[in-house]
């Protein structure tokens, strides 16, 4: 079945599914090497990392970390600090005081209460200071804890796009994500649909003719003038 550009208008829920699996398996063939595009070494950094990339591009964070994960290796060691101590380090991330305050609350909470650990279930991460849901999820399904399929603004926009979900709340997003994928594929399927929402299926101008799974997709909220060939070197003879 394809869509070329029309909503579906009777899909089955089994179709769906059926369609999903589709996607994922199209966009892995063509984003083989898809992860994380943070930098970190240990779950401490991952959730440091990840709590820092709000508001704030990955690019950037991978430039604020090295100096920041060396002057504090362990959760006792943001603990031993205040938060002003943390601020110079990452100063050119967006909303970095709120983020020093919530990185060394949350390491004395992990220290107080998990022996300076990350714990891998989601409800005891989304409760961390200036962690939530998102973050937790994103942290669970790269340390191998409780199953997600995190909902950032690229997950959100595809899956509507991709006529996966008509919700606009993240978590009923991932309700309607989870319901059309197997748990096996939600891990990579969260990473391939923030890839594809990086390189393809912009926000304003979705460069529909580059996409590998634009004869599966309905296009939901795509107009023509908004699908319009970019000015990029693949376009280019």
């Amino acid at each position: 079945m394809t869509y070329n550009g029309r909503v579906p208008g009777r899909e089955t829920a089994a179709a769906r599914r059926e369609r999903a699996v589709k996607v994922m398996e199209r966009l892995e063939a063509s984003m083989p090497d898809a992860r994380i595009e943070l930098d970190y070494q240990s779950p401490l950094q991952l959730l440091v990392a990840v709590m820092l990339s709000a508001q704030c591009t990955d690019k950037r964070v991978n430039m604020v970390t090295p100096a920041l994960f060396q002057r504090f290796p362990t959760a006792r060691d943001y603990a031993a600090v205040q938060a002003s101590d943390v601020e110079p380090f990452i100063r050119t991330c967006g909303l970095y005081r709120a983020k020093a305050k919530n990185i060394v609350a949350t390491a004395k909470i992990l220290v107080e209460q998990h022996a300076g650990e990350v714990p891998l279930q989601r409800e005891l991460l989304a409760e961390l200071p200036g962690v939530g849901r998102k973050t937790a999820g994103v942290v669970c399904i790269h340390l191998g804890g409780d199953n997600a399929f995190p909902v950032d603004t690229h997950v959100k926009r595809l899956a509507y796009r991709l006529g996966f979900t008509t919700q606009e709340d993240p978590d009923k997003v991932e309700k309607d994500m989870q319901a059309v994928l197997p748990p096996e594929r939600w891990m990579m399927g969260h990473q391939l649909l923030v890839w594809h929402g990086r390189r393809t299926c912009f926000a304003r101008s979705p460069e529909c003719q580059h996409c590998v799974v634009a004869d599966l997709c309905p296009k939901k909220g795509v107009t023509s003038s908004s699908a319009k060939p970019k000015a990029s070197a693949r376009a280019k003879p």
